[in-house]
């Protein structure tokens, strides 16, 4: 499986369980790695024949600036979805990163990583 990657994607989200993050939102950021067969495209040049990786970072940041939910993981399963339903992506590993989140000791970032497939 050849992969497509979609680096540091940024979007802001009202994502979480405290009423701040709700109301004043965050940025997010989000890694997904999508798992494609490129020799078609690759042997006949057409960007039909592979995934439109433009069209899936809107989409991964409309997600995001979407419906709040309170965990990550949630989040994450949704973009999951949103890239399973690119009909030439097999797999996706998603990763949500959340370096503004609540926490009170000094921290870099926190992320969920999941990884699903259409199997």
């Amino acid at each position: 499986m050849d992969r497509v990657a979609l680096r540091g994607l940024k979007a802001r989200g009202h994502h979480g369980v405290f009423p701040k993050e709700r109301e004043e939102g965050q940025t997010f950021l989000v890694d997904v790695v999508l798992g494609v067969d490129t020799r078609p495209a690759a042997a006949d040049d057409d960007l039909a024949k592979t995934v439109h990786y433009g069209i899936v970072a809107e989409e991964v940041v409309a997600v995001v600036e979407g419906e709040p939910v309170n965990l990550i993981e949630t989040l994450a399963e949704r973009i999951a979805r949103t890239c399973l339903k690119h009909e030439g992506v097999q797999e996706v590993e998603v990763c949500v990163h959340k370096p503004d989140a609540p926490i009170t000791v000094p921290f870099d970032d926190v992320t969920v990583t999941i990884t699903r497939s259409r199997v």
